[in-house]
């Protein structure tokens, strides 16, 4: 099956609702102001957001005007010229290991698949030929370790682990002592994933990255914020205050298969200016994918 295909599969919710919408109201007929005010509710419900929807569609109205189109179904075609170029214009290519071990440190909330997440992420590592080890460091959670150690499993990775309420940072510390020995080309660490306005995770994620630093100037390499797409925009507010205290390189958006509200990702990439890097489809330990704004946006309005 290809990306395009698999998108297609994961964002059937999402096609069923808004796509199947937007095509209706944009079936025929001329462009006016009653229907553009009926698009602009659908894309908002569709949690695209308030200032992304202005966006696009003044964008889309001035292209119909300056090509001289007034039909209705020419006007879909531009949105989706609009959506995909600005999606493409956010999007910096993922740059693989290029020094041993490009560390990944994956941050989020409790609830949004994030130790799921990193399973599935070691094994679309391993199956690019890359060595990856798991450090379990999210000790603040009693079945973190154990549910990272059964998708490590899966995945056919190691998994770096202490004992429930280990120093976070001691445990990936070591985790990178021994990815180094082991030559391993990732290592991807979990964290603790207590709500995001507590000053006390914070810390915690601060520590790791001093901590880190000991044995490598540049790592974390990579910090992923992992979200559900289910939250909508309120997922806005978490990926803000994550990306103001420790700074985040992209997104994971997860659960996509789930809502009816797929465009939150066209939102999130254009009103955070973060790179999405993968998003889950599924619940299968394939269904996590490396991001590819041309498959999702034709997935997405696709009738």
């Amino acid at each position: 099956m290809s990306l395009f295909e698999r998108f297609k599969t994961g964002l059937q919710k999402t096609r069923e609702g808004f796509t199947k919408k937007l095509d209706f109201i944009l079936s025929g007929g001329k462009v006016d102001d009653k229907l553009l005010e009926e698009l602009e509710s659908l894309l908002i419900t569709g949690d695209f957001g308030v200032e992304t929807t202005e966006l696009l569609l003044e964008e889309t109205k001035k292209r119909m005007k300056a090509q001289f189109k007034v039909d209705a179904t020419e006007f879909r075609a531009l949105l989706q010229e609009v959506v995909l170029e600005r999606m493409i214009a956010r999007q910096t290519p993922w740059i693989e290991a290029k020094v041993a071990p490009h560390v990944i440190l994956v941050v989020g909330v409790n609830g949004v698949g994030k130790t799921t997440t990193i399973g599935k992420l070691a094994y679309l590592l391993q199956n690019k030929k890359k060595k990856v080890l798991l450090a379990a460091g999210d000790t603040f959670r009693a079945a973190a370790v154990s549910q990272l150690q059964v998708w490590g499993n899966r995945a056919g990775c190691r998994v770096i682990a202490q004992d429930q309420n280990a120093d976070s940072a001691s445990v990936i510390f070591d985790a990178h002592t021994a990815a180094r020995a082991r030559e391993m080309d990732y290592l991807i660490a979990d964290t603790a994933g207590r709500l995001h306005t507590k000053v006390n995770l914070m810390e915690e994620l601060k520590k790791i990255k001093r901590v880190l630093q000991r044995q490598d100037l540049h790592a974390p390499h990579d910090t992923l914020l992992v979200l559900d797409a289910t939250t909508g925009q309120n997922a806005l507010s978490q990926v803000q205050k994550f990306h103001q205290e420790i700074g985040l390189t992209g997104l994971i958006v997860t659960k996509l298969d789930g809502t009816a509200k797929g465009g939150v990702v066209v939102g999130l990439s254009e009103q955070l200016n973060l790179p999405i890097r993968f998003i889950g489809v599924g619940e299968k330990i394939d269904d996590l994918k490396t991001f590819q704004a041309n498959d999702f946006v034709a997935a997405l309005f696709s009738h």
